[in-house]
């Protein structure tokens, strides 16, 4: 069901060695400019490990950084003020210096939820907040609907798999997690959005071991106040709120997204592009690198002809 971690290691090395890619490691893009006179895109970058600076010409530029390219923390009251630990859920290793702690996981989707549940295992008196309505399914019934997809149209298989769930995990909504109007998989294809997967979490939720709260209303020290009143002292906070985009490049707006909307955004002026922000999942990325290689590769043959 999911590959393992040697083995897509494995897969990356080999898919490097086959096509003869050469990544640059150890560097990040400090600017990118393009040079009208020249007509080619100069890409000033920084090598991290040697500590100096690159400059790449190029013709071509795409920019494949995706929409999760920096940890997103909101604004909440008092945040700057609060006495214990806080991070993003992209820092979060495991949940061995959190043995013995409150600890509040705000987010319920994937990483939240999984976190919650590996932080309650190690020890840690472990809260979540539920801030938005989010589908909760098992892997088999994703791997159901994803089979069905392929013969029955999205809202047949939403309802199959919103029955399944119900079935599955009963009414969650008493327990605080609200689930949204439009179907799981219906959001995904519109949206890019993926449904929570259970590992286990959904149980402990229900016998009270892992508590569910609205959203944060203020911090004010260690004491953190909830939209619904209660209030709970806590030594640490990890943000599961997703991810932005940092692009900022002609092709994008002031959110780090392509300016044009699907399906005409993975292509700009004067030979950019872009993939992976189509927010339509692996697909989206596949129908992206697909158009993108097919275009770079006609203008190719135009000017070597």
């Amino acid at each position: 069901m999911f590959v393992p971690k040697n083995d897509f290691i494995s897969y990356l090395d080999n898919y490097a060695s086959h096509f003869g890619i050469n990544p640059r490691f150890h560097c990040s893009v400090e600017s990118v400019y393009y040079d009208k006179i020249a007509s080619k895109w100069c890409i000033l970058v920084k090598n991290n490990k040697l500590q100096t600076t690159e400059v790449y010409i190029a013709k071509f530029l795409v920019v494949a950084t995706g929409e999760n390219s920096e940890g997103l923390i909101p604004k909440v009251p008092g945040l700057d003020g609060f006495e214990g630990m806080y991070l993003h859920s992209s820092q979060y290793e495991n949940g061995k210096d959190f043995v013995g702690k409150n600890v509040l996981v705000v987010g319920c989707g994937n990483s939240g939820m999984e976190i919650a549940y590996d932080l309650f295992y190690w020890g840690a008196h472990t809260s979540i907040v539920a801030r938005s309505p989010v589908h909760v399914v098992s892997k088999e019934i994703v791997f159901l609907g994803m089979c069905l997809l392929k013969y029955l149209p999205c809202r047949l298989v939403d309802f199959i798999a919103i029955t399944a769930s119900k079935i599955n995990f009963g009414d969650i909504s008493k327990y605080g997690i609200q689930r949204p109007t439009e179907g799981p998989f219906y959001i995904k294809a519109t949206t890019g959005r993926s449904p929570t997967i259970d590992v286990g979490a959904v149980q402990k939720i229900k016998t009270g071991e892992i508590q569910v709260f609205p959203s944060v209303a203020s911090i004010k020290g260690n004491e953190i106040t909830f939209e619904n009143g209660k209030s709970k002292r806590y030594d640490a906070i990890i943000f599961a709120t997703g991810y932005r985009s940092t692009d900022g490049k002609e092709l994008f707006n002031g959110n780090g997204m392509p300016k044009l909307r699907f399906p005409n955004h993975w292509k700009g002026e004067n030979g950019i592009y872009c993939a992976g922000f189509s927010q339509k999942g692996l697909m989206g990325i596949s129908v992206d690198a697909q158009r993108i290689a097919a275009d770079i590769g006609l203008a190719w043959k135009g000017t070597t002809m």
